[in-house]
């Protein structure tokens, strides 16, 4: 019997050592699975950052594409905008002019009406457009700035009766509204 106590005791000595194995290695398969998660999770945060991080170039790329773009069309505005009264007084020195001295006056005329065309022609080149009202039109005060208001028989109201000086646009932006007189009554 003691051969059989012996080999009771080695079995049992065996199935512990087996149970203690086991839950060792189910301890490692635990602590690796945890490791595993861990790395899940690292990996998945990584790839959210990477992916805001590529979002985040791809608007300022878009963002610095636009800025660009209006940089280009729309950076000459200030210098329009200071040349816009170089026409205007242009425009007043031909219009000062008296009738009776326009055909002694004729080649000066010439001169700077051919003078005015040009600078146009360059506006134009650069997406400065003149916005020219027309006495009879309607008030827009999206394009108009009314200088005054007056009652004028025969015009109904809102209806330019005086334009004072010619506006101006660069592309789709107002540099500067056309200054207008205004209608004030409804005409009889």
């Amino acid at each position: 019997m003691a051969e059989t106590d012996h080999t009771k005791d080695f079995l049992e000595s065996l199935a512990e050592a087996e149970a203690e194995e086991n839950a060792a290695f189910e301890e490692e398969i635990t602590e690796e699975g945890a490791d595993i998660d861990a790395l899940r999770a690292e990996r998945d945060d990584l790839k959210d950052k990477f992916m805001r991080a590529l979002a985040d170039a791809e608007n300022a790329r878009k963002r610095s594409d636009k800025d660009r773009r209006e940089a280009h069309q729309y950076g000459g505005s200030r210098l329009a905008r200071d040349l816009l009264p170089v026409y205007d007084n242009l425009q007043r020195a031909v219009d000062a002019i008296p009738e009776d001295q326009r055909e002694a006056a004729k080649a000066f005329i010439e001169g700077v009406e051919l003078t005015m065309r040009e600078l146009l022609n360059v506006f134009g080149k650069h997406g400065v457009k003149a916005i020219k009202p027309e006495v009879g039109d309607k008030f827009d005060p999206q394009l108009h700035e009314a200088m005054f208001e007056a009652p004028l028989p025969g015009t109904k109201a809102g209806e330019i009766i005086q334009v004072s000086a010619e506006g101006f646009m660069l592309y789709d932006r107002l540099l500067r509204p056309a200054q207008v007189g205004v209608s004030s009554m409804q005409g009889s």
